[in-house]
Protein backbone atom coordinates (compact mmCIF):
# COMPACT_ATOMS: atom_id res chain seq x y z
CA UNK A 1 0.00 0.00 0.00
CA UNK A 2 2.54 2.25 0.71
CA UNK A 3 4.21 1.53 -2.77
CA UNK A 4 1.26 3.17 -4.30
CA UNK A 5 0.94 6.02 -1.96
CA UNK A 6 4.49 6.90 -2.98
CA UNK A 7 3.79 6.21 -6.52
CA UNK A 8 0.29 8.42 -6.21
CA UNK A 9 2.42 11.64 -4.41
CA UNK A 10 5.00 10.75 -7.27
CA UNK A 11 2.60 10.83 -10.13
CA UNK A 12 1.13 14.13 -8.42
CA UNK A 13 4.16 15.86 -8.16
CA UNK A 14 4.99 15.56 -11.75
CA UNK A 15 1.51 16.95 -12.67
CA UNK A 16 1.63 19.92 -10.68
CA UNK A 17 5.76 20.37 -11.98
CA UNK A 18 4.28 19.87 -15.97
CA UNK A 19 1.02 22.52 -15.23
CA UNK A 20 3.81 24.90 -13.56
CA UNK A 21 6.56 24.54 -16.59
CA UNK A 22 3.50 24.99 -19.39
CA UNK A 23 2.30 27.77 -17.34
CA UNK A 24 5.75 29.82 -17.63
CA UNK A 25 6.27 28.76 -21.06
CA UNK A 26 3.08 30.43 -21.67
CA UNK A 27 3.72 33.43 -20.15
CA UNK A 28 7.06 33.96 -21.93
CA UNK A 29 5.22 33.41 -25.32
CA UNK A 30 2.68 35.92 -24.16
CA UNK A 31 5.50 38.48 -23.46
CA UNK A 32 7.16 37.49 -27.00
CA UNK A 33 3.68 38.25 -28.82
CA UNK A 34 3.78 41.54 -27.43
CA UNK A 35 6.81 42.21 -28.02
CA UNK A 36 6.38 41.97 -31.44
CA UNK A 37 3.03 43.55 -31.57
CA UNK A 38 4.03 46.56 -29.79
CA UNK A 39 7.55 46.87 -32.90
CA UNK A 40 4.46 46.85 -35.43
CA UNK A 41 2.65 49.19 -33.73
CA UNK A 42 5.60 52.10 -32.97
CA UNK A 43 6.02 51.37 -28.92
CA UNK A 44 8.53 52.93 -26.87
CA UNK A 45 10.09 50.96 -24.63
CA UNK A 46 8.18 51.94 -21.77
CA UNK A 47 5.20 51.09 -23.38
CA UNK A 48 6.23 47.98 -24.93
CA UNK A 49 7.15 46.81 -21.32
CA UNK A 50 3.84 47.74 -20.48
CA UNK A 51 2.03 46.27 -23.41
CA UNK A 52 3.91 43.28 -22.93
CA UNK A 53 2.54 42.72 -19.38
CA UNK A 54 -0.87 43.47 -20.52
CA UNK A 55 -0.43 40.52 -23.53
CA UNK A 56 -0.22 38.10 -20.41
CA UNK A 57 -2.75 39.54 -18.71
CA UNK A 58 -4.98 39.00 -21.61
CA UNK A 59 -4.49 35.32 -20.78
CA UNK A 60 -5.88 34.78 -17.66
CA UNK A 61 -9.39 35.56 -19.20
CA UNK A 62 -10.32 32.53 -20.41
CA UNK A 63 -9.01 29.14 -21.02
CA UNK A 64 -6.59 28.58 -24.57
CA UNK A 65 -5.68 31.31 -27.02
CA UNK A 66 -8.41 33.11 -28.38
CA UNK A 67 -7.89 35.83 -25.56
CA UNK A 68 -4.63 36.71 -26.72
CA UNK A 69 -5.37 36.03 -30.06
CA UNK A 70 -8.23 38.83 -30.03
CA UNK A 71 -6.34 41.30 -27.84
CA UNK A 72 -3.88 41.27 -30.34
CA UNK A 73 -6.02 41.51 -33.20
CA UNK A 74 -7.75 44.10 -32.02
CA UNK A 75 -5.18 46.28 -30.75
CA UNK A 76 -3.03 45.97 -33.94
CA UNK A 77 -6.45 47.05 -36.44
CA UNK A 78 -6.79 49.72 -33.94
CA UNK A 79 -3.06 50.72 -34.31
CA UNK A 80 -3.82 50.42 -38.55
CA UNK A 81 -1.34 47.53 -38.78
CA UNK A 82 -2.23 45.44 -41.60
CA UNK A 83 -2.50 41.94 -40.75
CA UNK A 84 -5.11 39.26 -40.00
CA UNK A 85 -5.74 36.71 -37.75
CA UNK A 86 -4.21 34.10 -39.67
CA UNK A 87 -0.65 35.94 -39.66
CA UNK A 88 -1.34 36.47 -35.73
CA UNK A 89 -1.88 32.64 -35.31
CA UNK A 90 1.09 31.78 -37.09
CA UNK A 91 3.23 34.16 -34.97
CA UNK A 92 1.80 32.48 -31.91
CA UNK A 93 2.97 29.02 -32.76
CA UNK A 94 6.19 30.97 -33.85
CA UNK A 95 6.53 32.28 -30.05
CA UNK A 96 5.77 29.33 -28.62
CA UNK A 97 8.16 27.54 -30.00
CA UNK A 98 10.52 29.89 -29.10
CA UNK A 99 9.24 29.86 -25.68
CA UNK A 100 9.73 26.38 -25.31
CA UNK A 101 13.59 26.94 -26.65
CA UNK A 102 14.06 29.49 -24.19
CA UNK A 103 12.98 27.61 -21.14
CA UNK A 104 14.59 24.92 -22.07
CA UNK A 105 17.82 26.29 -22.63
CA UNK A 106 17.60 28.15 -18.99
CA UNK A 107 16.87 25.44 -17.26
CA UNK A 108 20.23 24.22 -17.77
Amino acid sequence: MTDFKDRERGEETKFAFDQETEFKIAARRNRLLGEWAAGLMGLTEEETDAYKKAVVQADFEEAGDEDVIRKLLGDLTAAECDISEADIRSKVEECAVEARRQFMTDQK
